[in-house]
């Protein structure tokens, strides 16, 4: 059986995009509070680095979403 990659997404400056990641086989990503804290501040890190600005999240315990929006086409240096 062969899989085929996804496309790659087409990125616009301005655009707004729902981003989304999982665990592997749905196992958690996150294995505490402070897990969940790291990760904030990291993205927060990004975001400074970057311009991202992060207009909603939600943290679950194997996978999260973020609503984000890039002034720039940066998603490849955050």
């Amino acid at each position: 059986m062969t899989t085929m990659a996804r496309k790659l997404r087409v990125e616009y400056g301005g655009a707004i995009y729902h981003v989304i990641n999982r665990g592997d086989r749905r196992e958690p990503i996150f294995k505490d509070d402070e897990d969940r804290r790291r990760f904030l501040a990291t993205l927060g890190e990004a975001c400074a680095k970057t311009d991202w600005q992060v207009h909603a999240f939600c943290l679950m315990p194997n996978h999260f979403h973020l609503v984000s929006r890039r002034p720039k086409r940066t998603w490849r240096r955050g």
